[in-house]
């Protein structure tokens, strides 16, 4: 045999050789959790199925045997810990757990300092997933970050603001309490009070905290707890009378896994829970699950299986899939001393004994990698090292069973349709296309809760309400219990009379009662919680909705511009005034010109244009002006002459109207005594400007309108409007006042010669002021459109703001302009043009005619003999006072001469020897 042969055939022998060398004959993983639990049962039935259907399958491990040890935490997080340390002990390539995410964060270290990975089937504290841990700590569940996404989904989706978080004081009740606060802030929600509970509290424990959590306002419960004694929770709940009516329970997975764990969970347990939500894993339903749920029933009788059992159970398969292609790849199985492990002396724990996993990275890859169809659904990592596609089940615990009303999935959030059906849709999980189906709520109500009461802790509401120097109508103090009157209390003590609980309150001055209080700083002080609300003529304006939450405005209001007015002048020539001087000089011209192009197309062919010129032009003058009063009585009997008469009548039309309209105006509107007629003269002007101290008016003018402060005048009382607004700039008083629309028609009620100019410049309105996200707010909202639905709010309206003397209405705008020749240029425009197009018209016939006449003229001239010709003058028209002469006479006249001389030349065709055609009478 040569060389080259030998080295082929111990190169082939190799390939056999070495792998088979390779492939060990046990494999061997960890699983660490607590068996005497609700998930441990599970959990520990499903590894154990899990491993039997690997071992038993030839396609996995080459005919490695898969061996599963494990280990009993017992609930304590120090002997999981222990536990942990022995089964990295034994040399496994990989663990399943910890169950507890405690644990979990411990012995995350020690996975990545021995590079074993860390498969959880049941640790969903969500800061588990922070870089800390890993990359040897992975999920095979899903986090509860998205668990509490779907709870804020669901918050959100009701209408609810405020929710209480009631939670397992440990790792994983606070990890999730803290991810659910991320999401309700994500959706301007919060967590308006969290009731921790230490792990293994007894039922007096819980009663105590649950009876903290009853004094709150909030009645939106969110309940994170440990599945085994989380049903506690409610037993406490329901002696205190806390399942009933108004009360909203949401609870996490813990409670579905609860239920699933039982075959048939008794009516004892179904009773504490009738009206709560639940959340539940979801878990595609295939063949391969049912299969797998059959199997389950007949191997494991007498335990329920839950979620987390699903999820143990592909676990196992994917650490076998990860190993099997681990092998296949030629990697080898091996461990070695970790170098920091031997330094430790001086200790009586054996730590050298932990090992190194020299692959461990590249066992990790090859799970992270892993890509198969499980018991749970598609079973796949993401680029976070959490599975894809998290989505769960929405329950609603109603008689003995449960009710689906919908989905949550972080592809199209809250949804009736099967998550599967959506995944490649498009992505859209906005609040607008969220649905559920109809929820049952505790007591047997389908109507959704408020979601808050008004707080039974004894606390009375401290209101604040603006102590005002002026305009007393609105609001001021008195000696009634209340301590104060006006509009705005009775508004806001109608509205609370309309809530569906009782409110206790107090109302408290602001401000000494000499001048106006500032309004800013009361609404800052609902922020800062000294008052818990605010109680007046409030405005509601953008800066203040940035720091309080205010109520629907109950009335209307906006700013608006006050000044002096004083009654128009009438004398003798009144009558004169709606038109400017140029005006009347266009016009006569008009009326002579239209006259003298009426008879220009007239006089040829109409009698009643025609005579002595001093009878003609008294003619021109008469039909000219009759017709501002249609009265004329000739006749146009010419087409030209009509189309003028027609457009002129219409000009003279819109002439008379707009006459009579400006003429009622002047004699009956009042004309404004300073140059103040609306905004833009306000900016532009230098004048002194009033406003009422207090008011957000004098910051609106100086930040918005760019008005210097040194134009601001602060008064304090309608007194002092009046009494400033008659002395006028000239005499230190200020040309216009800006105040908000319900003050000035309080001020004009009293005050007639004043007058509002310019409409509102600002819309808004009053409302009552409470801190950020307070559910009273909206409430009383709701009550006061209630109040403008039934007409009370008018009938307090009308109560206190009555107006007796003076009516403003329609006295906000003052036309003080004459009409010019501007306002009708567009008229005059096409009158002149008709006339000018009707003239030439009328030019051209003229010519014509003129044409043919001077011809026929000139024939006859030529016939006539010799001396006849050298006596007669000629005929022709030559020069200008011939062609008026033609003009002058009748069209009539014109055309029976030319049609006379016409026919007497056909006749000498005719009778003429030498003509063509002719006959020689015989001699």
């Amino acid at each position: 045999m040569g060389f080259v042969p030998l080295l082929l055939l111990l190169f082939f022998l190799s390939t056999l050789v070495i792998p088979s060398m390779a492939q060990p004959s046990r494999v061997k993983i960890g699983a660490l959790f607590t068996y005497n639990s609700t998930i441990g049962r599970s959990a520990k039935a499903a590894i154990e199925m899990a491993m039997a259907d690997v071992n038993a399958d030839p396609r996995v491990l080459n005919g490695s045997h898969l061996d599963v040890i494990m280990q009993d935490t017992n609930c304590s997080g120090f002997l999981g810990t222990i536990e942990a340390l022995q089964l990295m002990e034994n040399e496994v390539v990989a663990i399943l757990g910890p169950q507890s995410s405690e644990i979990a964060h411990i012995i995350a270290n020690v996975a990545n300092e021995l590079n074993v990975p860390l498969l959880s089937f049941a640790a969903t504290d969500p800061t588990l997933s922070s870089l800390q841990y890993r990359p040897f700590f992975l999920r095979t569940t899903q986090s509860d970050q998205f668990q509490m996404s779907a709870v804020a989904d669901i918050v959100s989706y009701f209408g609810w603001r405020e929710v209480v978080s009631i939670f397992t004081d440990n790792d994983y009740g606070r990890g999730g309490t803290v991810s659910l606060g991320d999401a309700l802030n994500g959706k301007r929600m919060k967590i308006s009070y969290k009731a921790a509970i230490p792990p293994g509290a007894n039922q007096d424990r819980i009663s105590d905290a649950l009876v903290q959590v009853n004094l709150m306002e909030s009645r939106v419960y969110v309940v994170h707890f440990n599945p085994d004694s989380g049903l506690e929770i409610f037993r406490a709940a329901k002696n205190l009378g806390m399942m009933g009516n108004g009360y909203v329970w949401i609870v996490t997975d813990w409670l579905a896994s609860v239920l699933d764990s039982y075959l048939q969970p008794g009516s004892e347990i179904m009773d504490l829970i009738q009206g709560v939500l639940v959340l539940r894993q979801h878990v595609s339903d295939s063949n391969l699950k049912r299969s797998f749920v059959s199997r389950w029933n007949k191997v494991n009788a007498g335990i329920g299986l839950n979620t987390y059992g699903l999820y143990a159970y592909d676990s196992v398969w994917l650490t076998a899939y990860a190993i099997d292609r681990f092998l296949r790849e030629g990697d080898i199985i091996a461990f070695s001393s970790d170098s920091k492990l031997n330094n430790t002396t001086g200790s009586a724990i054996n730590f050298s004994s932990l090992k190194l996993f020299n692959r461990g990275e590249k066992m990790l890859k090859q799970i992270l990698n892993s890509k198969f169809m499980g018991v749970t659904g598609d079973v796949q990592f993401g680029q976070d090292q959490n599975l894809i596609h998290p989505a769960y089940e929405i329950l609603n615990i109603a008689g003995t069973g449960l009710r689906h009303i919908g989905f949550w999935s972080n592809h199209s959030g809250l949804s009736t349709a099967v998550p599967e059906k959506v995944y490649n849709k498009t992505l859209n999980s906005s609040n607008a296309n969220h649905q559920l189906y109809s929820v049952i709520w505790p007591g047997q109500i389908t109507d959704t809760p408020r979601g808050w009461v008004f707080p039974n802790n004894g606390k009375i509401l401290r209101i604040g309400v603006p102590y005002r120097a002026s305009y007393k109508e609105f609001l001021t103090k008195d000696n009634s219990p209340d301590g104060v009157q006006g509009y705005c209390i009775d508004v806001f003590k109608a509205a609370v009379n309309l809530l569906p609980y009782p409110v206790p309150y107090k109302f408290t001055l602001f401000g000494d009662g000499k001048e106006n209080p500032n309004y800013n700083e009361l609404v800052q002080n609902v922020a800062n919680n000294v008052f818990s609300a605010a109680v007046g003529d409030i405005t509601i304006t953008t800066n203040r909705t940035r720091i309080v939450d205010f109520t629907q405005p109950y009335t209307e209001s906006g700013l608006v511009i006050v000044a002096p007015v004083k009654e128009r002048d009438s004398n003798a020539w009144a009558f004169l005034k709606p038109f400017t001087v140029e005006m009347w000089g266009i016009m006569g011209l008009f009326f002579i010109f239209v006259g003298a192009v009426v008879w220009i197309l007239e006089h040829r062919s109409n009698t009643e244009f025609r005579g002595p010129p001093r009878q003609q032009l008294i003619t021109i003058c008469w039909f000219s002006f009759s017709t501002m009063f249609f009265a004329h009585r000739e006749n146009t009997v010419s087409t030209l002459g009509r189309f003028v008469l027609l457009v002129w009548l219409f000009v003279v039309l819109i002439l008379t109207q707009s006459y009579t309209a400006s003429l009622t105006s002047m004699l009956t509107v009042q004309q404004l005594s300073t140059g103040i007629q609306g905004l833009d003269s306000l900016r532009s002007s230098s004048d002194p400007i009033g406003y009422q101290v207090g008011s957000f008016a004098r910051n609106y003018l100086i930040e918005e309108l760019d008005i210097p402060e040194s134009r601001l005048v602060q008064l304090d009382t309608p007194e002092d409007y009046a009494r400033m607004l008659d002395l006028g700039p000239k005499k230190g008083g200020v040309a216009a006042v800006v105040d908000e629309l319900p003050y000035i028609e309080s001020f004009l009620s009293n005050n007639c010669k004043f007058q509002i100019v310019g409409p509102e410049f600002t819309k808004s309105g009053w409302g009552f002021a409470f801190p950020r996200d307070s559910p009273l707010a909206m409430d009383l909202s709701t009550a006061i459109l209630t109040l403008s639905e039934n007409g009370d709010l008018q009938r307090i309206h009308d109560k206190w703001l009555t107006r007796t003397s003076c009516d403003t209405q329609g006295e906000t705008e003052i036309d003080s302009n004459r009409l010019s020749i501007g306002s009708f240029s567009g008229l005059f425009l096409i009158c002149g043009v008709a006339c000018i197009i009707a003239l030439l018209i009328f030019a051209l016939r003229i010519l014509c005619q003129y044409s043919k006449y001077s011809s026929q003229v000139v024939e006859e001239n030529v016939e006539l003999p010799v001396m006849e010709r050298s006596i007669r003058r000629p005929t022709r028209l030559t020069s200008i006072k011939d062609l008026l002469s033609f003009v002058d006479k009748k069209e009539e006249e014109i055309k029976s001469v030319m049609k006379r001389k016409s026919s007497e030349k056909d006749k000498s065709h005719r009778t003429d020897p030498c003509s063509e055609g002719g006959s020689v009478s015989p001699t």
